[in-house]
């Protein structure tokens, strides 16, 4: 519902305003988050039966064709940042790093599908679908890129160095066999 009427020229100006500024704080929000809220095998980010392990994302959205298309906004924060588009180091700390970061990752993004609502304060009830639409066209391929990357990247770990702590707590019971544990 439409509380603020501005001219045309200044609604378009703040709806470029709002999503300029937004989500960059939400991004500064979760940079601040602490570590634990990202542990790869907390409900949120671990990957869950139905997620086949990632596998669900290639085959519905064939992820690997275009992921490497997506920006990598970890290196836009140069002392807090991690740059996520290519692993180059295979090290223990260095793969849980990512494995961390890919769920703040995600998390932002998922953040940054909420201003939308926003534009219902001062721009027509119809450019409120448009914002979503666009928040949603934005946000859910990174999301995707997330959430096919992490599990990958855990089996690796998992394979490199299989006596590291927590090693077994990423993935949910599989439905397919059980023999997954949380």
């Amino acid at each position: 519902m439409q509380i603020f009427f501005f001219r045309s020229f200044l609604t378009v100006a703040l709806s470029f305003v709002v999503w300029a500024v937004v989500p960059l704080l939400f991004a500064l929000v979760c940079l601040r988050l602490p570590e634990r809220w990202f542990e790869p095998g907390r409900f949120f980010w671990r990957a869950h039966a139905w997620e086949r392990e990632g596998r669900i994302y290639e085959n519905l959205f064939h992820v690997r064709r275009w992921k490497h298309l997506l920006p990598d906004g970890g290196g836009a924060w140069k002392k807090r940042g991690y740059r996520k588009r290519n692993l180059t180091d295979y090290s223990e700390e260095n793969l849980r790093r990512f494995l961390l970061e890919s769920a703040r990752g995600e998390l932002t993004h998922w953040l940054g599908i909420t201003p939308f609502w926003l534009f219902g304060l001062f721009a027509p009830g119809y450019v409120v679908w448009i914002m979503l639409a666009y928040a949603l066209a934005v946000n859910l391929p990174c999301i995707v890129a997330q959430r096919y990357n992490r599990p990958r990247v855990f089996m690796l770990l998992r394979r490199l160095y299989p006596n590291a702590p927590e090693s077994s707590t990423f993935f949910s019971p599989s439905s397919e066999d059980g023999s997954r544990l949380r």
